[in-house]
Parts: structure tokens; sequence; C-alpha cells
């Protein structure tokens, strides 16, 4: 075999890898898109095959045991793949092109497992009677997750869930630095993304107990999410990050910063 020969070999399989490396992270894309849209219609009861109100009945113990360890597998697999330091590990067995697929892929089968094997709890902590009232509170929590998606896109949505990196990767081209913005909402709230979850999770015409304890649990987590999330930010963008921060307030608009 010739020094040419070997030299096209490698360019071919390296193009090879980068084409499998954009269609794993297009799967990966894909499986999210389907799993917030069924989110959406788990939390908010509309038409899916189970929702968070629906499936096995069982004791109050292992319906609590059960939707705890649910949520709180969801939250460490989030939480721990997020972290710089897991990263520079995980590296080293993942190309970095893939990993922010491979962590969104994760985190869309924890939450598939979730909707599978949720427990539902259906005694009702509050109802609201009148049918106005009630299509304007499941208004409110629709309005939550149009604030999650677009929060999304205000930043960089194709970024968030992995499909610029592949797409970069396929294209030959690094990823650019990270740049610090505040796009319309974060100049308002530093977390949009996360109030927008909370409303969601919260404004329900019909509150379960299970619903209250989704609800409940995913607000402490998005707490505990927004302490790691901010040293992050804090670190890689320093001063900058600070000042923001004194700023703008964590989830409440026009709120003293906190």
């Amino acid at each position: 075999m010739t020094q040419f020969q070997s030299v096209g070999q490698n360019a071919a399989a390296s193009r090879f890898s980068r084409v499998l490396a954009f269609l794993y992270g297009f799967a990966a894309y894909a499986a999210f898109v389907v799993t917030i849209l069924y989110a959406i219609g788990f939390v908010m009861g509309l038409p899916v095959p189970k929702d968070i109100d629906t499936g096995q009945q069982t004791s109050l113990l292992e319906a609590l045991v059960v939707d705890i360890a649910l949520m709180s597998l969801f939250a460490v697999q989030h939480s721990v793949m997020a972290r710089k330091p897991f990263k520079a590990w995980w590296t080293q067995f993942v190309p970095k092109s893939i990993e922010r697929s491979t962590y969104v892929l994760l985190a869309s089968l924890c939450l598939m497992l979730l909707f599978w094997q949720w427990r539902p709890l259906p005694a009702i902590v509050w109802q609201v009677e009148d049918p106005n009232a009630a299509a304007a509170v499941a208004t409110v929590s629709l309005l939550g997750w149009t604030i999650v998606l677009t929060s999304t896109f205000l930043i960089n949505h194709f970024e968030l869930f992995g499909l610029h990196q592949v797409t970069a990767n396929l294209a030959g081209r690094s990823m650019p630095p990270p740049r610090f913005r505040e796009p319309l909402y974060y100049k308002f709230v530093r977390h949009p993304l996360y109030l927008g979850f909370i409303i969601a999770f919260w404004a329900a015409p019909v509150m379960t107990a299970g619903h209250l304890l989704f609800a409940a649990v995913t607000t402490a987590y998005i707490f505990v999410g927004i302490f790691l999330e901010e040293r992050d930010l804090t670190e890689l963008f320093g001063e900058e990050y600070r000042q923001y921060k004194a700023r703008v307030s964590m989830l409440i608009p026009w709120r003293k910063s906190n």
C-alpha cells in the first residue's frame, strides 16, 4: 500500500466517522423532540398513552418510592453528566463531538423511563371547578412550556441539544468559544427556562397528589440545578457573570437580584 492510499483511506474513515456522529446526534435530537412533546402531554393530561394521573394503581408507599426513584435517576444523570470533571473523564471514551448528544439521549431515555413506570397518585389536592378558570390555568401552563422552548432558541437551541456540535464536526469545523449574552427573557431573569418549567408544572386546573409530588420534587431539583449551573457559569465567564447576577433576578422578573 502506498502512502497516498493510506492517507486516502484515513480520510475516508474520518469522513465516515463524522457522518456516523452526525446521524447519532440527529437521532439523539429526534429523541429529545419526541420526549419534550410527550412531557407536555404527560404533565398537562393531554391525549397521550399515559399521563401523570393514569397507569398502574399501587400502594401509596410503592408509588412514592418508585416515583421519587425515577425523578432521582433523572436528576443524577442530568446534573452529574453536565459537570466539567465528568465531561473531562467521559470524553476519554466518547468523542467530544457527540458528548452533548449522548447527554441529551440519556436524559431523554431517563424521562421515557419515568413516563413508562410512573405510578399515579390520583387523590385530588385541588380542582378548579369553573370551566373558564380551568381553561385559563391550563393556558398558563401552556405559556410555561412556551417559555421553556423559546428560551432554548434565545440562547442556542441546537448547541444546547447537541446538533450544532455534530453538524460542525461533519463540516470539519471547530465549535466557536462560548460567549456571554443576555437575549430577551434573560434581561429579566437569569433562568427563564427553569421559570417556564415551574409555571408549567404548577399551573394545573386539577392538582392530584402525584402531580403535586412531581411538581415539588422537580422544583427542588431546579434550585439545585441553578446552584450548580451558576457555579459553572461564574467559573466560565468570571466577573461578567458576577455582575449579571448582581443586576438580574434569578427567577422572578423585576425582583431585586437574589
